[in-house]
């Protein structure tokens, strides 16, 4: 079985478009798990019928993706973002992989839900690095083996950047797959912000990061701006 896995904070916006597709394969072939931080919004309303477990933590991506997966009941654990979608054709090439056996982790390409061309380049670009360099990022649904997740502790308890972190210790042990099927993610961010704006506020984040700037002074600049 696939544990879904889904941190919320005020996503009663766009939450229902997340979950609803998934509603087929409760019962037997997924569990839906929403861990919420704290919103101040509609979500857990939105969220109980549609969730086979509410819970709630801290609030932070990282701890509330960790208390969904010791809640977890299932082998894989696929950590989905609330405004990415992920369709049934995805999570039929996530049940091969997962029991093939051939990786223990792995990503899903990434789509934009905007047809605009730059998005379209926007996204290419992310799956080819991520390919390149075996690091996802949470857009792209990350799915993990449990016991490999129990093996590198979880994701890491800090402020931003846990993907790459966790990406960086799950590459050390095992190459990832690149399912070639892909999510559909929000561009929202890209259009209030401006495209080459965050673009550059994207890679200085990631640069900053690589020279061990603290994760939590990332996530004051990020939110700042």
């Amino acid at each position: 079985m696939i544990s879904i896995i889904v941190p919320t904070l005020n996503e009663a916006h766009g939450l229902a478009d997340t979950l609803a597709p998934l509603q087929p394969l409760r019962g037997g072939l997924a569990e839906i798990i929403v861990v919420d931080g704290g919103s101040s919004d509609n979500t857990l309303g939105i969220a109980e019928p549609l969730a086979d477990r509410l819970l709630s933590s801290t609030r932070g991506r990282a701890r509330q993706m960790n208390t969904g997966a010791a809640a977890a009941q299932g082998d894989t654990l696929l950590f989905l973002h609330a405004d990415t979608r992920i369709d049934a054709r995805a999570l039929a090439q996530l049940r091969e992989v997962a029991t093939g056996h051939e990786t223990s982790w792995g990503r899903f390409d990434v789509q934009p839900d905007r047809q605009r061309l730059v998005f379209r380049v926007i996204t290419t670009l992310m799956n080819w690095r991520s390919c390149i360099t075996g690091i996802a990022t949470g857009d792209q649904a990350i799915f993990v083996q449990r016991q490999l997740f129990e093996q590198v502790g979880g994701y890491p308890d800090i402020a931003l950047m846990e993907d790459i972190a966790l990406s960086r210790q799950l590459k050390s042990l095992d190459k990832p797959a690149c399912i070639r099927t892909p999510v559909t993610i929000a561009m929202r961010y890209w259009e209030q912000h401006g495209i080459l704006r965050s673009m550059l506020r994207m890679w200085q984040l990631r640069l900053a990061y690589f020279f061990d700037t603290p994760p939590e002074k990332l996530h004051r600049r990020y939110y700042r701006d």
